[in-house]
């Protein structure tokens, strides 16, 4: 029987590979957003590629991501600018070298979408640029007003979907990477209608996304549950910066409506936030105002609603032409319109939700984690660029550039393995639980309730301690168990978040960035400038710190 360093159960479901449908790929990828698109593309080259997703192709963060992509393309910019400004808001944990990394590739990314038949929005012949908080210049460019993510989704998926040697398999759940002697060696899933299988690969991509669903209150549709955090940790592989969970600052608020985003590019073009009596308050708070960092944005609105007793502050528009409204975010205006809301002159109430996972699983900068033959790039991973807050705007940027950089390494990976070292002998043997089974729709929405409450954008080591106690009562009467659909395998995959999350907020003991402790208010470099990692080794889960290295490079 396979076991995990914890001395439990590894895989979530018995398994034994030799009864099982098999495939085989050269490099399986797992994740169809911008990230996954772009590795297939690359890794399409050289290898045959499995491209798999959770629903379909198109369903990701990716295409509901609105604002846009940053990159140096003007001469007013420079590398040095956009470094400055993405190390500032990294509060001392972003990579100087992951850095420059990046945003030296960008403009190449954002060349080679053009060349690919994306459609940017144009001021006549050059593209149109805007600025959002953190951005000392306007550098982001953007697509159909405020859709960029849809726009750059499905300019990729229709080159993916033209490329011979890529499969797509829509509607595949994975339930866990298949190791052996610490490399990953492919992974069982759960294919709609076909039931479970094994697919072998020389190498594996994560490319998953984020986690928001993790909260009661987010931006990210349905599918983001962070099942790819969750595969990476029984596995074995180093996450780092787990405790890292951005807030964005203005999602639509009308209760009982689902969040929707109200993109960062309304403040870059002038909006500003109000108070229930109309009267701003960013300046108070930070010298950028409405286009200061989003942790700053995002408290400082909390603490308006509480000053004011309200449930939401409201973005007024009023400053921005009425013309330019229309032009440049026609899919928020119809999103208002749902709910009575012109946004040319009404009050748009908002608040923040939980919006982006900076922490992930530790990559190198090519890519590659800390076990053989995985790489991961997007949202999944940690790869040093964003630090303690990410810069908006700089989440597309990274995914097309670790994207191309884990297709290149994972099909060099792929042509060192020879076809008989894929597959292995794998068995696991699942107990029978002895323990009552709780409600599972019940427990998923109380995790989610009590995350928002005691892990969201402020948070203290009673509440924290309190939330660790809570998710470990639920985990007896859950992780015990064999479950034999989605539900239940993404239900034992957010408690280990949660805990995850939870015990690297508890060990932060100082703010930065985007985790603030109201207990520790202040930012504590000679014990905190470092990285918290996760790794189960042993039979526990093992946590350090990790200094960050003054020229950057790995840490």
């Amino acid at each position: 029987m396979t076991k995990s360093a914890d001395g439990k159960r590894q895989y979530l479901v018995s398994v034994d590979a030799a009864r099982l449908p098999q495939m085989f790929t050269d490099v399986l990828v797992i994740g169809g957003g911008v990230a996954g698109m772009r590795a297939a593309l690359e890794a399409s080259e050289k290898c045959e590629v499995l491209l798999v997703t959770k629903e379909k192709l198109l369903e990701s963060n990716t295409y509901y991501a609105q604002g846009g992509i940053a990159a140096v393309l003007r001469d007013e910019d420079s590398f040095e600018s956009h470094s400055r400004d993405t190390l500032d808001a990294g509060c001392g944990l972003a990579d100087q070298r992951v850095v420059r990394h990046v945003i030296t590739r960008g403009p190449n990314r954002i060349r080679e979408l053009l060349g690919w038949g994306a459609r940017f929005d144009m001021d006549a012949d050059q593209l149109s640029f805007t600025r959002e908080g953190g951005h000392s210049v306007a550098r982001i460019v953007h697509a159909m007003g405020d859709s960029t993510g849809r726009e750059v989704a499905e300019c990729l998926a229709y080159r993916v979907t033209q490329k011979p040697n890529i499969r797509v398999m829509e509607s595949t759940f994975v339930i866990d990477l298949l190791t052996r002697d610490g490399e990953v060696r492919g992974a069982m899933v759960q294919i709609a209608g076909r039931g479970r299988q094994i697919i072998w690969a020389k190498a594996t991509v994560l490319a998953t996304g984020g986690l928001g669903q993790l909260y009661r209150e987010t931006t990210n549709p349905p599918i983001a549950t962070g099942d790819g955090f969750a595969l990476a940790l029984r596995a074995g592989a180093v996450l780092a910066d787990m405790e890292f969970v951005q807030f964005h600052p203005t999602t639509l608020y009308i209760a009982g409506a689902s969040r929707s985003l109200i993109s960062e590019a309304v403040r870059g073009e002038g909006a500003r936030l109000v108070d229930k009596n109309g009267e701003p308050f960013m300046s108070q708070y930070h010298p950028r105002a409405e286009l200061a960092p989003r942790d700053v944005v995002s408290r400082a609105i909390v603490e308006e609603m509480e000053r004011t007793g309200a449930t939401n502050v409201f973005l007024d528009l009023s400053p921005i032409p009425t013309d330019r409204i229309e032009q440049r975010f026609p899919y928020i205006a119809e999103i208002c319109r749902e709910f009575d809301i012109d946004i040319r002159g009404d009050l748009v109430p908002v608040r923040p939700s939980a919006h982006y996972m900076i922490g992930g699983v530790r990559v190198n900068m090519g890519s590659a984690t800390s076990l053989a033959r995985l790489f991961a790039c997007g949202e999944v991973a940690c790869t040093g660029l964003h630090g303690a807050n990410r810069l908006g705007s700089n989440s597309l940027l990274e995914g097309l550039v670790y994207g191309q950089l884990a297709g290149a390494n994972a099909a060099k990976t792929a042509h060192e393995i020879r076809a008989g070292a894929m597959a292995v002998r794998l068995r696991q043997d699942v107990p029978d639980s002895t323990k009552t089974m709780l409600d599972i729709v019940d427990v998923r929405n109380s995790l989610r309730a009590v995350m928002w409450r005691n892990v969201g954008i402020r948070r203290n080591s009673e509440r924290l301690a309190e939330t660790l106690e809570i998710i470990d009562f639920w985990s007896k009467y859950v992780m015990d168990k064999e479950f034999d659909n989605t539900d239940g395998w993404v239900l034992q995959n957010m408690l280990q978040l949660g805990r995850l999350t939870t015990l690297a907020a508890e060990r932060r003991t100082e703010t930065r960035g985007v985790h603030y402790r109201s207990d520790f208010p202040k930012t504590d470099d000679r014990q905190w400038k470092r990285h918290v990692r996760v790794q189960w080794t042993g039979n526990r889960l093992r946590v350090t710190k990790t200094p960050v290295k003054r020229q950057g490079g790995e840490s």
